[in-house]
């Protein structure tokens, strides 16, 4: 019988936007590897500026794990090292020569290939970053071993991509990559699907994992929500996670040799006016992604989703783990009385606003918070899009004093602050919430360590 998480707790932000199922060729010169992208991640250059590389040639190591490296996503120049304050690596910027010429790491089969020289293929390759870890939300460890290894095949955000759309017909290559990551555990598998929307047999069709089927409102697609109701972390263990498309570059990786990190970006956002995908590599420049294809005005773009994503401008580089761009108004400016206004097409939780009453309705948010910072009131709210077994509240206050006994006790290592937004949206006090929980997390990392 087949059993579905139903997830009631959450909340659908209804944008308009929406990427149309047709797929661009993205004309990029520019890529960027973003160390700000790798939580944790202290770099070391061991690139410089005008240095010839391929794809898959070391950029940079993390400092206090050498075996870890970040490699570039395509051949060509280096042509920019940029730091910010106290000399902070921002960004290493690769002009592609549009050859995506690679090392070759060689082919193997990892049915029979050993746990060991998995780890150094993928170490070596610098793919082995997309494998992240929780609790932290930080690049897996290649020392330690999960208990289990968790695939989100579907998003809930906003404006979310079609995971579908992204591993069609590359049905071999993702179980490539699934084989690979069979050898990394003795545990479970766990590849979540929607029981509705996903249709893709690549996923439903997938061997050597457990299937499981969720519903509900976002954040259903979260890590966290899957990892709370089919493999709970407990202080001392560890789960780790791979989204899809890193999946597939897994997969070429051992069936190729190559380091080809090609993916499907969405544009989306109501700003944009043709919002549909572009087919390209990790890092790359959204400049021709927006070139002619977004309306005038003060404009938001944002590597990611609008709850989650980083803001970036409209020469930046998509971040090492996004596959969407959006395109939303900027808030900057003041609204005489809005309280005291109608709002007939106002966004509105609390059913302040009629606007509720229409379900369906899409919405053209802006980046204006209505209002200012204020002290925090009990209203209840959280919990009504907080589907975690958890005091939303009680755990922010409890690290915003850096009581590490009430954190873990309060479920600090269940959630990253992704699991927050929907929070941050609602908060009537106005606060970084995700910035709260994040810092909470370093907290606890650098203690634990």
């Amino acid at each position: 019988m087949l059993t579905v998480f139903n997830i009631k707790k959450g909340l659908d932000i209804r944008l308009l936007g929406d990427a149309e199922k047709t797929i661009s060729g993205l004309d990029s010169r520019l890529f960027g590897i973003k160390p700000t992208d790798f939580i944790g991640c202290f770099p070391k250059m061991l690139v410089k500026e005008g240095d010839e590389v391929k794809a898959g040639s070391p950029l940079f190591f993390d400092k206090y794990r050498e075996e870890i490296l970040f490699t570039s996503p395509v051949s060509g120049k280096i042509t920019t090292i940029r730091r910010g304050a106290k000399r902070k690596l921002l960004e290493v910027i690769i002009e592609s020569d549009k050859k995506h010429e690679s090392l070759d790491f060689g082919t193997s089969n990892p049915v029979n290939t050993d746990r060991e020289a998995i780890i150094d293929k993928l170490l070596k390759s610098g793919l082995w970053p997309a494998i992240r870890q929780r609790p932290y939300s930080v690049i897996a460890n290649p020392k330690d071993e999960p208990k289990a290894i968790f695939i989100p095949a579907f998003d809930s955000s906003p404006l979310a991509p079609d995971f579908d759309l992204m591993v069609h017909g590359q049905g071999e290559t993702f179980q490539a990559g699934l084989d690979v990551l069979a050898k990394l555990t003795t545990g479970k598998i766990f590849l979540n699907v929607h029981a509705e929307k996903t249709k893709s047999k690549v996923f439903l069709n997938a061997k050597k994992v457990e299937i499981n089927h969720f519903r509900g409102p976002h954040p259903s697609g979260n890590v966290s929500v899957h990892i709370s109701r089919l493999s709970p972390i407990n202080k001392g263990e560890l789960v780790w996670y791979v989204y899809p498309q890193d999946i597939l570059a897994i997969g070429r990786l051992f069936l190729t040799g190559k380091h080809d990190t090609s993916r499907l970006v969405a544009l989306t956002g109501s700003e944009t006016k043709h919002p549909r995908y572009f087919k390209t590599f990790t890092g790359a420049s959204v400049v021709n992604m927006v070139k002619d294809n977004v309306e005038t005005g003060d404009l938001r773009y944002i590597s990611g989703n609008v709850l989650t994503g980083d803001k970036i401008d409209n020469s930046g580089f998509v971040g090492f783990y996004h596959t969407q761009v959006t395109v939303i108004p900027e808030g900057n400016y003041y609204e005489l009385f809005g309280w005291a206004l109608p709002g007939f097409g106002k966004f509105s939780v609390s059913h302040t606003y009629p606007a509720f009453l229409n379900h369906s309705k899409k919405y053209r948010l802006d980046t204006n918070l209505h209002g200012g910072e204020r002290a925090y009131v009990m209203t209840g709210m959280f919990e009504k899009v907080f589907p975690f077994d958890i005091y939303p509240l009680q755990l922010i206050k409890a690290i915003l004093v850096e009581d590490i006994d009430l954190m873990e006790n309060l479920g600090i290592y269940e959630i990253d602050s992704e699991d927050f937004a929907l929070c941050e949206v609602i908060d009537t006090s106005k606060t970084e919430i995700q910035e709260i929980v994040r810092n909470g997390l370093e907290l606890m990392r650098k203690e634990m360590s």
